[in-house]
């Protein structure tokens, strides 16, 4: 359990979900699989594959949204239907109408769908209600859009806004590549991409390579901004700070996978003691690159985290909270 990408979200001061209301809420939508005439389907999964559709270890939750697409491309659809159309038009003498057309293509989908194979997905959300994150395993905005409109659906009330800092990512990473100085607690990686504001939108990407030099601050002062930038925190997570705020590439260093000891073969002990390890990091990631952005808007200072919980550095052998039964279905 081991989120890649972070799509970040506020939730409100005064949000008072609670655990058992957020797990009979999600219970009215969950997933069935496609019926004979549908494209899609989605629903509530229980991320451990059991009747659990909020897992909580600790204060922090995990939810999971289940998706199935029928997979019946639009030109399969129109090549059996132009096929028929022609043995139509053969035996009545004349091609078929536009409304004709249209009907027949319908026809064709109908009959067709039930047959389509079907593709299975599903998207994780982390929620930290004690500090306010909503944090969604996304490689992009509108990819996490699927989860927020299921969530805005499915709960009473679900007030949430974009995380906001008073510099954007764009200007502060381009501070930090002109000063060669990371702010406290990070480093600069090797991973770039700079682009122009003109309208040519001119780029160029490093990979690997060394970001110290004075060739990228020649294109800084050529007007180009970096979009994206490598970074690693605290020498235990490295990832990619994006001019959107998302962080992508997310990977936890060998420093803290470490701390999970040994193989387990007790999957769900492996599947809580991971996400403990994973929400205790990010626990610290995420203050940590809100305050090298200057801090959130609108938001009363946080005072520092605790030291990382005795909960993240537990050995997956170790007694877990009750309420889970399985590990992650293969879908």
């Amino acid at each position: 359990m081991w989120f890649k990408n972070l799509q970040i979200y506020r939730l409100p001061a005064n949000w008072d979900m609670t655990l058992e209301r957020l797990e009979e809420q999600l219970a009215k939508k969950p997933f069935h699989p496609c019926g004979s005439q549908d494209m899609e389907s989605r629903g509530w999964l229980s991320p451990l594959n059991n009747d659990v559709l909020v897992h909580a270890v600790g204060d922090q939750w995990l939810v999971s949204l289940g998706f199935e697409h029928r997979l019946l491309p639009s030109a399969v659809v129109k090549q059996e239907a132009d096929d028929r159309a022609e043995e139509l038009a053969e035996q009545q003498g004349y091609k078929l109408g536009r409304k004709q057309m249209k009907d027949l293509r319908e026809q064709v989908m109908q009959e067709l769908l039930p047959r389509a194979f079907t593709r299975r997905r599903r998207m994780y959300a982390w929620i930290d209600p004690v500090n306010g994150w909503l944090v969604i395993d996304a490689a992009s905005q509108s990819k996490a859009e699927d989860m927020l409109e299921q969530l805005r659906h499915t709960l009473d009330s679900f007030p949430l806004t974009l995380l906001r800092t008073e510099k954007s990512p764009m200007s502060a990473m381009a501070d930090w590549l002109a000063g060669n100085e990371a702010p406290a607690g990070f480093s600069i990686d090797q991973d770039c991409e700079l682009r122009s504001v003109a309208e040519d939108k001119a780029a160029v990407r490093y990979v690997r390579h060394p970001l110290e030099g004075d060739e990228v601050k020649g294109h800084l002062e050529a007007g180009k901004l970096p979009t994206r930038l490598a970074l690693t925190f605290d020498d235990r997570i490295s990832f990619v700070l994006t001019e959107k705020l998302e962080i992508k590439r997310l990977d936890f260093l060998d420093v803290v996978r470490d701390q999970i000891e040994g193989e387990q073969e007790d999957k769900e002990a492996l599947f809580n003691a991971e996400f403990a390890l994973m929400t205790g990091e990010l626990a610290h990631l995420l203050p940590a690159v809100v305050e090298a952005l200057g801090g959130e808007i609108g938001v009363e200072p946080v005072a520092a985290t605790e030291p990382r919980p005795a909960a993240a550095t537990a050995s997956a052998s170790e007694p877990q909270p009750e309420g889970v039964a399985a590990y992650d279905p293969p879908f």
